[in-house]
């Protein structure tokens, strides 16, 4: 059963920038409120149905910048697209490269960051009323971005971690931007170990201790992503 009103598009619309960084935990999360999934391919597929959507479009991660259009010439028909489509303030997720994109379509900088972020830990949660992300408090996330990027104007932060100010923030009750990766399912994710085992390595970090670390924390998140996401879609 749906948590959202009766006339509201039962298929949620994820657009993918990389094969194996999906939905992760969140697929079943939907189904199990009874939504289907449709997948789009960016750079592939023509993402004017995913923008147009008038339900939930989740866009996801992936390791280009928004500022490298001139090498993925799609990125630009992309943002103009999610320009559009938060000037109609239609339901909209954005997850690491996701939420960086939003936040550029907003008019905010993205930008590489001082360093990576790649591992778990908590957050700082914002002391704003009703903040969504509450349910985390005390709950490592995994964090996996080189990028960053400024608060868009208007929009309200909820959380911060050591390293990085913004981590998540929301326009209204719409659009959502998650700069850590709220979406990891327990079971695969040593799939990311070895499709980011470049990246991993050029940042120096243990892959071994990250994933004895994914073993250790993915599960409790995934717990709590579901409440996260339910309370998204109540308030839609």
């Amino acid at each position: 059963m749906t948590t959202t009103s009766p006339d509201f598009p039962d298929t949620i619309y994820a657009i993918q920038h990389l094969a194996f960084e999906d939905l992760g935990a969140l697929e079943d999360v939907f189904y199990q409120l009874g939504y289907r999934v449709r997948y789009f391919e960016a750079g592939v597929d023509d993402l004017t149905q995913a923008f147009g959507h008038k339900g939930l479009t989740i866009i996801l991660g992936g390791p280009i910048g928004v500022y490298e259009s001139d090498d993925y010439p799609f990125l630009q028909k992309e943002i103009d697209l999610l320009k559009e489509r938060l000037k109609q303030n239609l339901p909209t997720i954005g997850i690491c490269l996701g939420a960086q994109l939003i936040a550029h379509a907003l008019g905010a900088k993205v930008y590489a960051g001082h360093q990576k972020e790649i591992g778990w830990s908590t957050l700082h949660l914002s002391h704003t009323e009703n903040n969504l992300l509450s349910a985390l408090i005390d709950t490592p996330v995994l964090h996996w971005h080189g990028d960053t990027f400024d608060l868009p104007e208007n929009a309200t932060l909820l959380a911060s971690s050591d390293l990085y100010p913004n981590q998540a923030f929301t326009l209204g009750k719409h659009i959502l931007a998650l700069q850590f990766h709220l979406e990891v399912a327990a079971d695969s994710l040593e799939k990311w170990l070895i499709g980011h085992t470049c990246e991993l390595r050029h940042a120096n970090i243990d892959i071994t201790a990250l994933r004895a670390d994914n073993q250790q924390y993915a599960s409790a998140l995934e717990q709590v992503s579901g409440k996260i996401i339910q309370q998204y879609l109540m308030q839609l």
